[in-house]
């Protein structure tokens, strides 16, 4: 079992295995399935995604890789990555507009050799990394994205933020930013963390000014069709939820539960859910949203359990069930 000693602010996967739309409208549309298709045992490219403080080309994420690679030898494996450098591409975590962040990914993945040329790509979001990656299939999902598994993901916000380790400066001094700044401008454009802070008690403030989160989750009075199409796309869309989270507050955000004071209603009992907002009821009556708890505390993962997950919903193209996911341009 690897233990993550959290970055007390949002953990981060590196130190968990060390420890043991602009350009995005512009792409081309998604290939159609062929019979081919059907007879290639090569597996789907996967795309990750890494979470706050982390960097893509950490020692960490290499060793997620070869987790994938040894459930489906073959398997190319994209780190997303918001710069060459992985000391900016940490930075980048902390610091940055995730909306231009979220539309450079979606150019970088559809301009990609491999991947813009696969019939489709399979997903892992860690922390953070989740719900930016819920994002580009909603925004853009060129190459179009068969499976997307998150864990520890912050889907319904975060309602607080959590302490640095003294030793962190990037971390604290985005914390001393936060504080207080939430809903201003400069802060809604810059800090990370804040693009998907939600609180249900303030919830004026949070349609007002959220960058990010309210508009992925389609909460504003205008909704995108394009949104819930495009997720309801998915073939699987599995969340995994960490039963001892003390790290992503309230840790039931990664089931799109909302928790205010001691009452919490269930994904299923809300209006984002009943009058299918981002196309999660749509999903979920395929059979293809699936809830999952792990014990221990944010970003504790087993490499059973990453194996097992890897190994079941990853894998060629021909085990799919259904057909290529069709992607709604915006």
């Amino acid at each position: 079992m690897y233990s993550l000693q959290a970055l007390p602010f949002l953990a981060t996967l590196t130190q968990l295995l060390s420890a043991a739309t602009a350009a995005a409208t512009a792409a081309e549309p998604a290939l159609s399935r062929t019979p081919a298709d059907d007879n290639d045992d090569t597996p789907l490219p996967v795309v990750v995604w890494h979470g706050l403080g982390d960097a893509y080309s950490a020692e960490g994420m290499q060793q997620v890789g070869q987790l994938i690679e040894a459930a489906h030898p073959g398997t190319f494996v994209y780190f997303v990555r918001l710069d060459a450098s992985a000391s900016n591409d940490r930075r980048a975590t902390f610091y940055g507009n995730v909306t231009e962040q979220l539309a450079q990914v979606c150019a970088d993945l559809a301009a990609h050799p491999i991947l813009s040329t696969a019939p489709a790509v399979d997903a892992v979001g860690f922390s953070q990394g989740g719900q930016f990656l819920r994002g580009y299939v909603e925004r853009c999902s060129a190459p179009p994205v068969r499976s997307l598994l998150t864990f520890g993901s912050q889907h319904n916000g975060i309602v607080d933020y959590r302490t640095c380790d003294s030793r962190d400066w990037l971390c604290r001094g985005a914390m001393a930013l936060l504080h207080g700044n939430t809903w201003t401008s400069f802060v809604q454009s810059r800090l990370v963390p804040a693009q998907y802070f939600r609180d249900p008690a303030d919830l004026d403030s949070y349609l007002a000014h959220s960058n990010f989160l309210a508009d992925i989750n389609n909460e504003r009075p205008l909704k995108n069709a394009t949104y819930a199409a495009n997720l309801a796309a998915l073939e699987n869309l599995v969340l995994y939820v960490f039963e001892d989270d003390a790290t992503v507050v309230p840790k039931e955000t990664g089931w799109f539960e909302e928790v205010e004071a001691d009452r919490s209603t269930p994904l299923r009992e809300r209006k984002l859910y009943q009058e299918d907002w981002i196309g999660l009821r749509a999903l979920d009556q395929r059979g293809g949203l699936t809830f999952k708890s792990i014990p221990g505390e944010h970003m504790q993962i087993s490499e059973e359990t990453l194996t097992k997950a890897f190994s079941q919903y990853f894998g060629p193209y021909k085990v799919s069930s259904r057909e290529a996911p069709v992607v709604n341009e915006l």
